[in-house]
């Protein structure tokens, strides 16, 4: 590859965006005027937008507007930053991107394109003028990229399980070959049970929880609400994993499952779940004996 290549990941989340070395809220809402201060703002077509904060709105697809595409530019201008001099002058980018394993051949041409759709893109980010050129894009399945290094280690029968902000992507392994058959992207992702939890603390305590203290608890398994607020997010989080279990079960036909799972969830949930083991309210089902990739 040419030295002035570099290849980045963008991991483009409904509720956060990924690099290797960054994370942020899949959040940008257009500033009007001129921004008080600069900390994540994009400026891109002579626009200013704010990155992160609250997220948007889940999309029917990701090329249907400008959000992506600039959430994407953020990703970049923030992984370059986070790589350090010598990568900020290598301004020629081959991006690597995901997209659900049940959704990825009918999607894969069009967001391509999207993320394609400029050879050389300018913009600004915390005013910082980034000059890029997007090489190409590769597109990968999601799930089956996250186990594709392991694949050789993978004898027997193991189920992939990724759990993702808007879709749960299942895929069984056969001796070391992905079961095709078995492949399939249930869009029941995390949000799904966050808004739940909403919906449940606004019926029993007529208060509503701000999504960002769910995430919170999620990933740090601790949170300052009142307790009334901490058992209901543990029920529903309980429920919702058991859930999960359950169309495992129906889905792969394994009746002990739980000693074939692989689980991606978010590297924050992965040390939690370290340091929790069979305590961890989100995988406690598995008693310790899932893969965490």
């Amino acid at each position: 590859m040419d030295a002035n290549i570099q290849v980045i990941g963008v991991d483009n989340g409904n509720s956060q965006h990924k690099t290797r070395h960054t994370c942020f809220t899949t959040g940008i809402a257009l500033v009007d005027g001129k921004p008080i201060v600069y900390d994540n703002i994009l400026d891109y077509n002579g626009k200013c937008y704010r990155i992160g904060g609250d997220r948007i709105k889940v999309q029917d697809d990701k090329v249907c507007n400008e959000n992506f595409y600039m959430l994407t530019l953020a990703s970049i201008a923030r992984e370059l930053i986070a790589r350090g001099e010598d990568a900020l002058r290598k301004n020629h980018i081959v991006l690597a991107v995901g997209l659900p394993i049940g959704r990825y051949s009918a999607e894969k041409k069009a967001f391509r394109n999207y993320l394609l759709k400029n050879h050389m893109v300018r913009f600004r980010y915390e005013k910082k003028e980034f000059v890029i050129f997007i090489e190409d894009v590769l597109v990968y399945p999601q799930c089956y990229g996250a186990i594709v290094d392991r694949l050789p280690e993978m004898s027997g029968q193991e189920i992939v399980v990724d759990i993702g902000s808007w879709t749960i992507d299942i895929m069984k392994v056969i001796d070391r070959v992905p079961d095709q058959a078995t492949i399939a992207t249930d869009p029941n992702g995390i949000i799904t049970c966050m808004r739940r939890i909403q919906e449940v603390c606004v019926a029993q305590t007529n208060e509503k929880i701000d999504e960002y203290m769910i995430r919170e608890f999620i990933t740090k398994g601790d949170v300052r609400l009142d307790q009334e607020f901490v058992d209901i997010m543990v029920n529903e989080l309980t429920g919702y994993t058991k859930g999960i279990f359950r169309k495992l079960a129906e889905r792969c036909q394994c009746k002990d499952y739980t000693d074939y799972l692989c689980w991606r969830w978010s590297s924050s949930h992965e040390e939690v779940c370290r340091d929790r083991s069979e305590e961890c309210i989100l995988c406690g089902g598995c008693k310790g004996k899932c893969n965490r990739i």
